[in-house]
Parts: structure tokens; C-alpha cells; sequence
């Protein structure tokens, strides 16, 4: 089962007033493990960056000046993702922009059933608690003292470890381990006190009360 565990950064929150994304992340995982395969990429949003939003994720207009368009990367993002699930925190947000950008440039969108929404995974599981990523980084002590600034590919890098606790991916994981742990200790020399071995050669006499016991049969099974 392939998944891709995707953020996005944006100049705002509403792509309908014009707001665009800025950096995509995507993080690989394969049977609920992470491959190592990533997708990382700046994007020019072709307009202004807000300063609410560079306090968000510190890109500024002038360091995106240089970078590709979303037209010019569709295809390769497109191709990365591929016909895999969708892991998103808040899937509406990042599909909504994703959606658009597509939009603008004639492709189809992608399906919402698609994406699997952590943030509403973790109100199912934790109601009334607080879902935020760092919230649940803090809950399942996922190191994230690295994120000052929100980045699309560290936040997706995050979330994928965030979303194997939600599952409970991580756990069966140590489950695996223990399980060899309990092969290995039944493998390994025994240390402790040993009893020596007991005879089970039948003595004469019980030999003779069998031997009796099986005369007074007819047709025994054991004299065939």
C-alpha cells in the first residue's frame, strides 16, 4: 500500500482570493513505512508574500523569485504522487490550493477521497484535545524542536510519524520487535539450574503387570 504524506506552504489562507502555494512536501511510505523516497520543491507564487504568512514559514518574495512556477512542476509532483493515498493534515486546505493550481492549468483535479485527514483522525481519537501538528508531536513525543518556521517537507516528514502513532503503525512495529526479542531469549543457552533427565524404561514388574493385564483381552491390539 503506497502513501504519500503530503504538506503545502501558501501566501494565504484562501486560494479563491488569489492565494497560492509556495513550497510542496511529500514523504513516501509503503505498507506504513517510510521509504525515504521524498518530493521537495519551492514554488514562485507570482505574486506579493503577505507578511502574515512569511512569519509563518519565513519564504519571502525576493527568495522565490527565482523558482519554478506550479505549471512547470505539475508534471514531475503529479507523477510522484501517482495513484497513491493522500495523508494531510487538514486535507481541505491543501487540497483546496492543490485543486486550484491544477484548475489553472487544465488538469483534473485530484479526488478528496483520496486523502486521509489526520486532523480529524485525531479528534475522533482524542476528542476536544488539541490537534494541531505540534500538539500531536508533543502528545506521542515526536521530536519536532527542529520546526521554528512551519516548512512543507519537515511538517511532512513529521506528520508521517504523527499519522503511524494515530494508527497505531508504530506499535504494531514494536510488537514485531518484541516478538523476535521473545524468539531470540528461546534460541539462547540456559543458564539457570537444570534437573537431570528421568528414566522412562519400564521396570520388570510393571512390565509383568502389563503383560497380565493384556492377557486377559481379547484379541489386544498390542500383541498384533
Amino acid at each position: 500500500m503506497r502513501e504519500i504524506v503530503l504538506d503545502t506552504e501558501t501566501t494565504g489562507l484562501d486560494p479563491k482570493a488569489g492565494h497560492r502555494i509556495v513550497e510542496i512536501g511529500c514523504v513516501e511510505m509503503v505498507n506504513q513505512v517510510a521509504t525515504g523516497e521524498t518530493y521537495h520543491q519551492y514554488l514562485n507564487p507570482e505574486r506579493d508574500m503577505p507578511e502574515q504568512a512569511f512569519a509563518v514559514h519565513g519564504l519571502s518574495e525576493a527568495f522565490l523569485a527565482d523558482k519554478p512556477k506550479f505549471a512547470d512542476i505539475a508534471k514531475a509532483f503529479m507523477t510522484f504522487v501517482g495513484d497513491a493515498k493522500l495523508v494531510i493534515h487538514n486535507a481541505e486546505f491543501d487540497m483546496g490550493f492543490i485543486n486550484t493550481e491544477l484548475a489553472a492549468i487544465g488538469e483534473a483535479p485530484l479526488a478528496m477521497d483520496r486523502a486521509t485527514d489526520t486532523v480529524r483522525l485525531a479528534r475522533r481519537k482524542f476528542p476536544g484535545a488539541p490537534a494541531s501538528l505540534d500538539a500531536l508531536c508533543k502528545r506521542f513525543q515526536v521530536d519536532n524542536s527542529n520546526r521554528q518556521l512551519h516548512g512543507a517537507l519537515l511538517d511532512a516528514g513529521l506528520l508521517a510519524d504523527v499519522y503511524l502513532e494515530l494508527i497505531g503503525g508504530r506499535q504494531r512495529g514494536l510488537s514485531l520487535t518484541g516478538s523476535e526479542n521473545i524468539k531470540a531469549a528461546a534460541a539462547a543457552p540456559q543458564t539457570g539450574p537444570t534437573r537431570p533427565p528421568r528414566p522412562h524404561a519400564p521396570s520388570p514388574d510393571e512390565t509383568a503387570a502389563h503383560e497380565a493385564f493384556v492377557g486377559q483381552m481379547e484379541e489386544p491390539v498390542w500383541s498384533q
